[in-house]
């Protein structure tokens, strides 16, 4: 399809059928996502009250083969939200709980000595670790060791691992979504910047409205049982996430998103005053591919065939959270990552 999605042109009065069976096949798999959008939605709802937008989010993230960092306090549903939506996409599902003394071999696996019982000879067999699955859940990443997080974020990033010099390949797709527990820090390892730009989204799950919990406490505290339904398998998830790349971004769009990344930092001639005042390091050239890729699977989940400067903003906040370091002047006003972003939107205009 030269690379991108289009529509049929028309002539006389007709629909001209210019289009190969490819093309066809892509439009109708557009349609196809906004369906299923709707429908993983709706399953999700027997079990997960609210969390709306957390939801959009991570359904862009996974079409986009981006990772999330998920922040929140304990209790929000993180692990029954993942979980479901392993059951309804059809996909294997391992939640691992970093620890301080989890070793790079617990996550990835390790070779062991066994003994064939035919023959009597030993040999060395690789056993998979929890990271082989298509989902993980990384609970309290933070509370590892640096080796321990360097191991998954490799992984994450390779899509592959190696264990004593042999490269075994990750099942695919593969998603990895990280927890970290943003009150209780003592012990716990931060994750460096280099290391936070990995996650294409940053997460926030805030606590439910009063309507909300009222519902939250009536379904968990009953025998409710969900009778939770595939509504997508992985071989069509995977042609959706190669369908992302190919989701057109008119120019000005494009140009849009890189403006707005530039503006964040300090240093750029036009950065806007209070980016000067709060702002010691900008995002990088990763967060405006980020928002690219994520307008891009936006547009796709709500049946359209290109970004809009619209699926920009709406991915900003996600994006660029993480990547944005403050200086000691923000945190003496109390200004927070979300309110830079959020008036940076307003002030940084559509091209």
């Amino acid at each position: 399809m030269d690379a991108k999605l289009r529509e049929p042109s028309k002539r006389r009065g007709r629909v001209k059928i210019d289009m190969t069976e490819v093309e066809m096949r892509e439009l109708k798999a557009v349609e196809r996502i906004e369906q299923v959008r709707e429908a993983i939605v709706g399953e999700l709802r027997k079990v997960i009250v609210g969390q709306n937008q957390v939801i959009e989010q991570l359904l862009i993230a996974l079409l986009a083969k981006g990772h999330c960092l998920l922040i929140g306090v304990p209790g929000l549903a993180k692990t029954l939200l993942v979980s479901t939506l392993a059951r309804v996409l059809d996909l294997s599902f391992k939640r691992i709980q970093f620890t301080p003394d989890l070793m790079p071999s617990d996550i990835l696996g390790t070779d062991v000595l066994q003994e064939d019982p035919e023959t009597g000879r030993r040999r060395f067999e690789f056993m998979l670790g929890p990271i082989f699955a298509n989902i993980i859940l990384a609970d309290e990443i933070n509370r590892a060791p640096p080796k321990t997080q360097s191991a998954l974020l490799e992984a994450m990033q390779e899509r592959k691992v190696t264990v004593g010099g042999r490269t075994y390949e990750l099942p695919q797709p593969f998603f990895v979504l990280a927890t970290q527990n943003p009150i209780e820090m003592e012990g716990t390892y931060p994750l460096p910047e280099a290391q936070l730009d990995r996650f294409l989204f940053s997460v926030v799950l805030d606590y439910p409205s009063e309507s909300e919990e009222e519902a939250i406490v009536h379904l968990t505290t009953s025998a409710y049982e969900p009778d939770l339904k595939v509504v997508m398998g992985r071989d069509e998830l995977l042609e959706a996430q190669d369908l992302v790349r190919k989701v057109p971004v008119p120019e000005r769009v494009g140009k849009y998103a890189v403006q707005i990344v530039r503006a964040t930092r300090p240093k750029e001639k036009f950065a806007p005053d209070f980016i000067r005042q709060w702002v010691q390091w900008g995002a990088g050239p990763r967060a405006s591919q980020g928002l690219i890729l994520g307008a891009k699977a936006r547009a796709l989940l709500y049946g359209r065939t290109a970004a809009s400067c619209e699926d920009v903003r709406a991915v900003a906040f996600p994006v660029m959270r993480h990547r944005l370091v403050l200086n000691f002047a923000a945190e003496a006003d109390g200004v927070s990552p979300e309110q830079i972003i959020s008036q940076l939107l307003q002030t940084v205009p559509e091209p």
